[in-house]
């Protein structure tokens, strides 16, 4: 294998994660999942997504290992996924240490904290 493609092998797993985090929305549910496991409903309430469209999301950002799902019982909840390469979890640190300056991200974290009281679930 020539020196190109091994470099190219080794920058994969970056590659797919950064392309899934190229999308605001993404972006958006990576910011609120930083603070912890969420139930779908709570990220679709925080967002103002549909159902449809937080899946959608979701999905991408599952297949590139961003998240990872946990079913219990007719709810999913969706947790940031530990990073096994070296330079994707460095990426994803560094992104999420940036969170904290978007006005943005700030009033989704609001309406996600006033989405989450009881029977939110339900």
């Amino acid at each position: 294998m020539s020196t190109t493609a091994a470099l190219t092998l080794e920058l994969r797993p970056a590659a797919k994660v950064l392309k899934a985090l190229g999308d605001p929305m993404r972006l958006r549910i990576v910011a609120l999942l930083s603070h912890g496991e969420l139930c779908v409903c709570h990220i679709e309430a925080a967002l103002s997504l549909t159902q449809a469209t937080a899946s959608r999301h979701l999905a991408v950002l599952r297949n590139a290992g961003v998240v990872e799902p946990r079913r219990a019982g007719h709810w999913v909840f969706y947790r940031l996924a530990p990073q096994g390469d070296g330079l994707c979890g460095e990426q994803l640190t560094a992104l999420r240490r940036t969170f904290g300056r978007s006005k943005v991200i700030k009033a989704d974290v609001e309406r996600l904290l006033k989405s989450k009281g009881p029977g939110a679930c339900s």
